[in-house]
């Protein structure tokens, strides 16, 4: 992937892939399936700063797997990857485990 460092309290999420067959064995086209709101963080950028001018770092790290709305983020193509970048504050929370 092209090197590539989110500003001030944005990250890069890579989605995490949905499962493609339903339980009962059928094939979901791509145009049907809901995206997934489950990704990985890929980078973060170094934080906001807060009223003192200090820098706040960011509560997410590269490799978290995290929870985000349904309408997050900007899709972006990086490096030949789709990805999103968001800000932090659009992340719901991490996956522990």
């Amino acid at each position: 992937m092209t090197k590539f460092r989110p500003l001030h309290d944005r990250v890069v999420v890579r989605r995490v892939n949905s499962e493609e067959k339903t339980v009962g064995g059928i094939i979901i086209p791509d145009t049907a399936k809901e995206k997934p709101m489950e990704g990985e963080i890929v980078s973060v950028g170094p934080g906001a700063r807060n009223e003192q001018g200090q820098i706040v770092a960011l509560d997410v790290k590269a490799g978290d797997r995290v929870l985000f709305g349904k309408w997050s983020g900007t899709e972006v193509k990086i490096g030949g990857e789709e990805l999103l970048i968001m800000k932090e504050s659009d992340i719901m929370g991490v996956i522990a485990g």
